[in-house]
């Protein structure tokens, strides 16, 4: 398992009874996670600092109480990097911060590459690899079906101090946009994608990862350059093992490039103990350097 430990504005606290207590900067945010079946307490209880409970409802959805005052949205940093906090529905917070283990080897590799990169990425979200590889000197090209998380993203590249960076943002259904660039012949050193496991793009096409996965990976093989950098597929979709994306990624871009393909689950360490939660699975291409 790859760790997310090199945080000072976020801290994985506790964890109890399907749920996580989290520090945001000087925010604390108690959060379901199914995936905590251990009892450790009554964090509520524990825990007296805590801003804000997100409730999930038995008819689906949910919602944020606040038991302390919360502002509306407060910025975090990662070493060089600015990203903007909010509360949103169905207990998000516009940021994945296990994702750090993929923003350091985004960066590393870009630095270390002797020529320009350029990068796509899929289902963008709210930018956090868009910003982790421009800041490293990437022209990138965000893709994400939601205006409202793209607009997020425009709000992270701002923080962090890189709006005259090269970054091109598009709203649109990710397959389509795909298919689109491989008309156009454009091509790309570093592919990232972080599908859903169902979803609907900008104009309702209906993605679901089982039906649609190997496809897209297959698409984009016609996307990169003659010796691409990395390639990286994100995953949270319970049920699948990390084997099936080392699958797909050797029976597609391993079939035409050379390089090392690997997959792990990456997961966040639980302050005060040994414990670890897991947060999903990151399978990457690189190149042969």
């Amino acid at each position: 398992m790859i760790l997310a430990n090199d945080w000072k504005d976020y801290e994985l606290i506790d964890c109890s009874n399907g749920e996580k207590l989290e520090r945001w900067g000087n925010i604390f945010l108690l959060r379901p996670d199914p995936q905590i079946i251990w009892d450790n307490g009554n964090l509520i209880e524990k825990y007296k600092n805590i801003n804000s409970h997100y409730h999930r409802s038995n008819k689906g959805g949910g919602c944020w109480e606040n038991l302390k005052r919360t502002p509306e949205s407060w910025k975090i940093e990662y070493k060089n990097l600015c990203f903007n906090i909010k509360q949103m529905g169905f207990k998000h917070t516009g940021l994945f911060p296990e994702q750090a283990v993929n923003w350091d080897f985004m960066i590393a590799k870009i630095k270390n590459c002797s020529r320009p990169v350029k990068v796509l990425n899929l289902f963008a979200y709210t930018g956090g690899a868009s910003v982790a590889c421009l800041s490293a000197g990437a022209t990138v090209v965000h893709v994400d079906s939601s205006r409202g998380m793209v607009d997020w993203a425009k709000e992270n590249v701002k923080a962090s101090g890189l709006e005259k960076a090269s970054i091109r943002y598009i709203v649109d259904d990710v397959i389509k946009f795909v298919k689109r660039e491989i008309r156009r012949g454009n091509k790309y050193d570093a592919i990232i994608m972080d599908p859903p496991s169902y979803g609907r793009g900008s104009n309702g096409e209906v993605w679901d990862i089982e039906k649609n996965l190997f496809e897209l990976v297959n698409l984009c093989n016609d996307l990169l350059t003659e010796q691409p950098l990395f390639f990286i597929i994100n995953s949270y979709s319970t049920g699948l093992s990390k084997d099936i994306f080392t699958n797909i990624l050797k029976m597609t871009v391993g079939k035409k490039y050379s390089g090392k393909i690997y997959s792990e689950e990456i997961g966040l360490p639980i302050k005060n103990s040994d414990l670890i939660l897991p947060c999903g699975i990151v399978s990457r291409y690189e190149n042969a350097d």
